[in-house]
């Protein structure tokens, strides 16, 4: 007799079933390994040639003063840095920095002093912190933009002892003086032409130029030091100091060179400013770190941008995604497509103007990233995937330890599972994008900043095994079958506008003061035909007070 019910079949069914959707899975998985096994191969090699500089350095213990100084004796009259129509070589740079350790070595600065320094973009720049990481002074790079209250902030929260300003920034200067004056022997020193009436600082027009060029000796730093500080709104409060160490410096410098395939006379022109990283350390570690010359720009200018990189002739472009957007509003010109440059980097090109950008201007390379200033989730599209800011592999995925995670869409923390371990993202699902910290590697380290709860905030527990630590990104990602991963959104309580990360807080905080107290919320709002968001302010103001 059969088995009422058809029991038996019921059970052969759904046993083909489960099996035939194995099958099909395997299938897809297969030929996911077959689109993708080519780029995961390269990735791979030129993760291993980053590695293998890194590895150099380590047993080296090197800084960037000592390797910059090995490029200036290899080819000390090639051209270093270009910015306008001067051209400092490798060997101005080296004699310059060194004149500015020994400078404020004989004014008394010593290893582990920090210092603000405060100026437009400029070859001086990046020669005075190059010359005071000689001699362990860690500069604190602040946005030449920043005025008043944001200023004041940004000069105290790392404990300055002196301010390095451009004359182009006197003003600024002093008006941020009187909320400095309870600042114990803050010193002042201006590069250019000033007049001391205004601000009481000394010259380093006459103090450099009596230094001598000779190395300093009394300072023998560690790949471990820190190297300067780069501010970052990051996604909650009040602008950020992280900490970029030598190592940090060199790894990111690393990942640029050889995942974009730089070569040695490749010539990169940068418009960015080089207070923040994108322009400051991923442009301009291709020339401290591995000998390339670079074009640099003090304020960017889209009308400007190829004739500039005819002038330089630049091959590599460094672009966020604000600048192409403003590039494409220009008109029409010959020189659209005269120049010689064959890869663009950097970040936020936004896929809908991503193929238009590249037909026009004839770019056969784009080489989109995404990551932070301080974070150790760091990615990069090495095929011209159209909208990708990276991937992951499918087929290897320990070999770059990066993840994304399940998070509760309303107040955002990680969901968990019964174990207590964050849930892995499947394709297609938007999760936050996560760090595996490895304290012991240069390239998973996570330094933090100089508030060490503001890092701890940044540092996520038991994430995949009880026990490790990874660091949280604040940004949402989301992946495809393939493994390329594209940006959503940002969490917390920050938007980014042309370029800048804004903390709601900071301008909260700002309506307030003006406005007598008065309650408001401050967010950000998609405009169209903008990168980013636009802020917008709610204000409590029942009785029209302040209309």
């Amino acid at each position: 007799m059969r088995p009422v019910g058809g029991s038996e079949p019921s059970v052969a069914a759904q046993s083909l079933t489960a099996l035939a959707m194995k099958l099909r899975r395997g299938w897809n998985m297969l030929q996911v390994y077959k689109r993708t096994i080519p780029r995961d191969l390269r990735a791979l090699y030129r993760l291993s040639k980053m590695k293998m500089f890194i590895r150099k350095c380590r047993k080296r213990n090197a800084t960037v003063g000592e390797i910059f100084q090995s490029l200036v004796k290899k080819h000390p009259n090639k051209t270093c840095i270009m910015h306008e129509d001067k051209k400092w070589t490798f060997q101005d740079i080296e004699d310059y920095s060194n004149q500015v350790a020994n400078c404020f070595h004989k004014l008394g600065f010593q290893y582990g002093d920090d210092v603000a320094l405060f100026m437009d973009s400029k070859v001086e720049f990046v020669a005075i912190w190059l010359g005071l990481s000689k001699i362990g002074v860690v500069p604190a790079l602040i946005n030449s933009n920043l005025r008043q209250q944001s200023l004041a902030f940004s000069i105290t929260v790392v404990n300055c002892k002196a301010v390095i300003f451009g004359s182009e920034l006197i003003q600024a200067v002093s008006d941020v003086s009187p909320l400095l004056k309870d600042v114990d022997g803050l010193q002042y020193f201006c590069l250019g032409e000033f007049d001391s009436a205004t601000v009481p600082a000394k010259s380093l027009d006459t103090l450099i130029p009596e230094s001598p060029t000779t190395p300093p000796k009394h300072h023998k730093g560690s790949m471990n030091d820190r190297l300067f500080y780069v501010y970052t709104s990051g996604t909650t409060g009040m602008p950020k100091a992280a900490i970029i160490r030598h190592s940090r410096f060199m790894w990111l410098g690393a990942g640029i060179h050889h995942m974009n395939t730089i070569q040695d006379d490749d010539v990169l022109y940068t418009a960015l400013p080089l207070y923040h990283t994108a322009g400051g350390i991923l442009s301009l570690s291709q020339t401290l770190l591995f000998g390339n010359t670079c074009g640099i720009r003090s304020k960017f200018s889209a009308s400007k941008f190829w004739d500039d990189c005819i002038k330089y002739e630049a091959t590599v472009a460094q672009y966020i995604g604000e600048l192409c957007r403003y590039i494409l509003a220009q008109p029409e010109k010959p020189q659209d497509r005269q120049h010689q440059v064959r890869l663009m980097f950097g970040n936020g090109l936004r896929p809908q103007i991503w193929q238009q950008f590249v037909d026009r201007f004839n770019i056969p390379n784009i080489g989109e990233l995404y990551g932070s200033t301080e974070g150790n989730a760091n990615v990069i599209n090495i095929d011209n995937k159209v909208g990708a800011v990276g991937f992951m592999s499918r087929i290897i995925p320990t070999i770059y330890p990066v993840s994304l995670i399940k998070v509760d869409a309303n107040t955002g923390e990680p969901i968990r599972d019964n174990k207590g371990l964050c849930i892995r993202c499947e394709p297609g699902e938007p999760g936050e994008f996560v760090g595996k910290i490895i304290t012991s590697d240069p390239i998973r380290q996570f330094d933090g900043y100089v508030n060490q709860s503001a890092t701890k905030k940044k540092i996520i527990r038991d994430c995949f095994t009880k026990g490790d630590m990874a660091f949280l990104s604040g940004d949402l990602l989301m992946m495809d079958e393939d493994g390329y991963l594209f940006f959503v959104d940002r969490t917390g309580d920050t938007f980014r506008w042309r370029g800048e990360n804004v903390s709601t807080m900071e301008v909260e905080g700002m309506i307030s003061n003006i406005l007598h107290h008065t309650d408001s919320v401050v967010y950000g709002v998609e405009v169209p035909g903008n990168e980013g968001r636009a802020g917008m302010a709610a204000i409590s103001d029942p009785e029209h007070k302040n209309m």
